[in-house]
């Protein structure tokens, strides 16, 4: 039974993001979480700095529509009876067929009146409902309108538009797929008695991003401060002390993680508000604390329909490979124990291998065409920390069906624990960064070593991976495959769940839900 059907798309992330292409990119991710609508199909992203807008501003505009439209329903098999209440209209109507009616129809209309009971056994979203706090405006639309003064030196406004996907991708050299891609949830409520989980449409990333520069930690943190003391105000909030509640973070976790209380230090305080403890966060990458979560960096491809996805993995099976791998980026000397100086040069002596520079920003970096391009015409994709142990590169390279090569198990198997396979041998390579460090391993030899049947195995499981980590067009609904949001909101019903058992069972909900955990990664 459907409450509504709804978009989630999310805002979440990651470490420290000194580029503001790689913060734009986070924050279009967290744009995506939440937007029905429109009838528009094109593939959409940009540049690398649009991923992130689409998950935030997608996930509270859906999200806030179907709780001003959500439509409840109830049926009665023995009188045939269905029983509608939509709250947009304030009535309810009952639609009543009798056996002996000759199948005319009753309908009978009662104000404010609402079903406070539906069958379990009726109802496909028993267990699966979602309740989005109405927070006030400050918290998240406000500070889209400031899009201008979101980034120092950077104008955001051009990533948030499109519904929150950014610019349109020019698509000359047919690269990408002719149409675009995205998707929709269905179980939201305007009922937080039936929710078993709730979203607080918080955007933490637009709002410390806005006060990185010049700014005391008092103003970095006063929005922080703000929200948890509405939060804890609400009544949905102490029926599990907050430890249902979830939000989507915009940029690295370690961003809305401050030690320390210096102006001088990094990001602000949010997720080590006591209150915020009980709050399960998602972001693109996760720190060493229990309750955070990383979810997929936005990719180029929102598919709209199944038979997109399947046509783009079917072009991926396809495509000629003429390299044996590939490394897209851009040196870090600044970084002490960075690799990719090392792996760069051996990248350049290798005749099998392809070094696309993004050094000072080149525009083929920035181009989606070219970057896919590369990826698609390699076997393996090198997969080293920038300026964070993860990277949006590993996604856009799944999406091109080429096979990862990571150098840490915190740039993926300890981070993305919802969309990998636990055993990494099955998509990916891995490489220890010490070993590279030390020179003791050639990148070019140990991937020659790896068996063509392996390596077509691991290519078809890369494949398998596509549907997992795009986020589909919020404006359609994928039929049977689970993208992105799905399998992110399945892991947030679940870890409630999880947590509710544990209190049936005399268990301190507290025990191990937010612990910093130093073996994490």
């Amino acid at each position: 039974m459907d409450t509504c059907s709804v978009t989630i798309s999310g805002a979440l992330f990651v470490g420290k993001f000194r580029s503001h292409l790689w913060f734009v990119l986070l924050i279009s991710f967290l744009l995506g979480l939440i937007l029905l609508f429109l009838n528009h199909s094109a593939i959409t992203g940009g540049d690398q700095n649009n991923g992130v807008t689409f998950l935030v501003n997608n996930f509270v505009n859906v999200i806030q529509d179907l709780k001003n439209k959500s439509i409840d329903f109830a049926v009665n098999s023995s009188h045939r009876t269905i029983t509608l209440s939509t709250n947009y209209h304030n009535f309810t109507c009952e639609l009543t067929t009798n056996r002996n009616s000759g199948g005319q129809v009753k309908v009978s209309q009662e104000k404010n009146e609402t079903i406070e009971h539906i069958s379990p056994s009726l109802d496909s979203c028993s267990g699966r409902y979602i309740y989005m706090h109405d927070v006030p405006r400050k918290f998240n639309e406000d500070l889209l309108k400031d899009c201008h003064s979101l980034i120092k030196w950077f104008d955001m406004c051009q990533y948030i538009s499109n519904l929150g996907l950014g610019p349109m991708i020019e698509n000359s050299e047919r690269v990408l797929s002719s149409k675009g891609w995205m998707k929709q949830y269905k179980c939201l409520t305007n009922d937080s008695l039936l929710a078993s989980a709730i979203y607080v449409p918080f955007y933490p990333g637009f709002d410390v991003s806005r006060y990185l520069w010049g700014f005391n930690i008092s103003v970095r943190d006063a929005a922080s401060f703000a929200l948890v003391k509405w939060l804890t105000q609400k009544p949905e909030w102490k029926r599990m002390w907050g430890r249902d509640h979830f939000l989507v973070g915009g940029r690295p976790a370690w961003d809305l993680r401050r030690q320390t209380d210096d102006d001088s230090d990094w990001g602000s305080k949010l997720m080590l508000l006591p209150e915020s403890n009980n709050i399960t966060l998602l972001s693109v990458e996760a720190s060493l604390w229990n309750n955070d979560f990383a979810i997929p960096y936005p990719t180029y491809f929102h598919p709209s329909k199944d038979i997109q996805v399947r046509k783009w993995q079917r072009k991926m099976r396809r495509m000629e490979r003429r390299y044996l791998f590939t490394f897209t980026g851009a040196p870090r000397p600044n970084s002490p124990g960075s690799i990719r100086g090392e792996l760069i040069d051996q990248c350049q002596s290798s005749s099998t291998c392809n070094f696309v520079s993004c050094l000072h920003g080149a525009k083929k970096c920035e181009d989606p065409s070219k970057v896919l391009k590369a990826f698609q015409s390699s076997v393996f994709c090198l997969q080293p920390a920038g300026d964070s142990l993860t990277r949006r590169s590993t996604f856009d390279s799944i999406l091109a069906g080429c096979i990862p090569v990571f150098f840490h198990p915190g740039s993926a198997y300890a981070q993305y624990i919802w969309y990998m396979p636990r055993n990494h041998t099955k998509y990916s390579v891995f490489i220890p960064q010490n070993d590279l460090k030390d020179r003791k391993v050639l990148i070019n030899e140990t991937l020659l070593q790896v068996p063509k049947k392996v390596v077509l195995a691991m290519r078809e499981e890369v494949i398998k991976l596509i549907p997992r980590i795009v986020y589909a067009d919020p404006r359609y609904r994928l039929e049977r495959l689970e993208d992105a949001f799905d399998i992110a909101v399945k892991g947030v019903l679940d870890r409630v769940e999880a947590v509710r058992r544990g209190i049936k069972m005399g268990k301190d909900p507290s025990i191990g839900f937010a612990e910093y955990n130093v073996t994490k990664f």
